[in-house]
């Protein structure tokens, strides 16, 4: 008989998740507004502790989106994005018919590269396309640096959309992730943190923007008493019975936390004495990861040529998930057209990288299974 999956990240209810959906469902708040929706943003807003507003949407994707309408984004116009990053980052640049400028990333974050930025954006406004925004990524949980990106962006007046998808939870020098941006984007999807089943927030310093980002997530409605619409409307709000699961999940979530810290510390042990192997890690004091997914690299040189290919095939066959790096955006068929910066940081990292099964209820007899693995592997 083969042995159970074992997941990269998989779902984890506390409990209490069924009892808010059980309400939805007794008052009969089915349709995308409701005491779920609306708890659950107050609950992300006091998390957050900061004066924020938030409003929950139907993806991470989504909030994307309207943070780059909510920033005047339009056809033409330019936003630099983070290469090293999953494509829903990206693709909502092209929803807005934009041109997006890909960066390379930084050696001690994986995340973008203060050195490429500031060298994309003034050779942008030498073209004469000063860029419109900056989508900057917490990548794999891990804050990019913010104090250096911000610096950058200030310096040339230029917003900082925030995508915080992978990294709820995680804090750069003691302020959550999330608060750094003019606004940012949180995912609720089956494999984060946390989880609504599929679901996302929008986060700002403005109420006037969280108003307006709800107001484009329900179709765009004026305030008449027919249906009128004086602008582009989208279907992106998140579902009371979403923001139900997402309310029992706010209540485990420093829990999740600590437990792929722990996943992550399992890691570290294991590869400290391993010289072809090195792991990301928080570079200093100032941040603090959820490690959201553990991710290493292989030197394959040092390892005997076995590659994280290799080691990923070798998991596989034992019924074990794990998953290369996110493939460089610059390095995608979409988007290979488009304007690059940097070097080949992010390409190496794609070759040699691979994410490690991270989910907060791994148990005692998973981990003993994936030691199995590498103890093949690398012994």
């Amino acid at each position: 008989m083969s042995q159970s999956k074992i997941w990269l990240s998989s779902p984890h209810m506390g409990g209490t998740e069924q009892k808010y959906v059980q309400e939805a469902f007794e008052t009969n708040w089915i349709a995308p507004l409701g005491p779920n929706v609306n708890g659950f943003e107050k609950d992300i807003e006091n998390y957050l502790e900061e004066q924020v507003f938030v409003g929950a949407l139907s993806s991470g994707t989504s909030a994307l989106h309207l943070g780059l309408i909510l920033l005047d984004v339009k056809s033409e116009d330019e936003v630099i994005c983070q290469s090293m990053t999953f494509s829903a980052s990206a693709n909502p640049i092209l929803y807005q018919g934009a041109i997006p400028v890909f960066v390379d990333s930084e050696l001690d974050t994986w995340n973008i590269c203060p050195i490429a930025l500031e060298e994309a954006i003034e050779d942008r406004i030498l073209k004469g396309k000063k860029p419109k925004a900056i989508i900057a990524v917490h990548l794999y949980g891990m804050p990019y640096n913010v104090d250096e990106i911000h610096r950058i962006a200030n310096k040339y007046n230029i917003p900082i959309l925030e995508d915080s998808a992978e990294a709820f939870g995680s804090l750069y020098k003691g302020k959550k992730c999330g608060t750094f941006g003019k606004i940012a984007a949180l995912s609720f999807n089956g494999n984060k943190i946390i989880t609504t089943s599929g679901g996302g927030a929008l986060v700002s310093k403005s109420k006037e923007i969280k108003d307006k980002a709800v107001f484009f997530s329900t179709q765009s409605r004026d305030n008449a008493p027919h249906y009128q619409h004086s602008e582009v409307g989208y279907n992106y709000r998140m579902s009371n019975i979403c923001a139900g699961i997402g309310r029992g999940q706010m209540e485990v979530l420093n829990a999740h936390v600590e437990l792929r810290r722990k996943m992550h510390d399992f890691y570290v042990e294991y590869f400290k004495d391993i010289e072809s192997v090195s792991i990301l890690k928080e570079p200093s004091g100032d941040y603090y990861s959820n490690h959201w997914l553990s991710a290493i690299l292989i030197d394959a040189e040092k390892n005997a040529q076995k590659t994280a290919e290799d080691l990923r095939l070798a998991l596989e066959l034992q019924n074990i998930e794990s998953r290369p790096l996110w493939k460089p955006m610059h390095k995608q068929p979409i988007f290979e057209k488009y304007p690059y910066y940097g070097k080949d940081v992010s390409e190496k990292l794609f070759e040699k990288g691979l994410c490690l099964p991270s989910g907060s209820n791994l148990k005692e007899e998973d981990k003993k299974r994936i030691k199995d693995v590498f103890d093949a592997f690398f012994k």
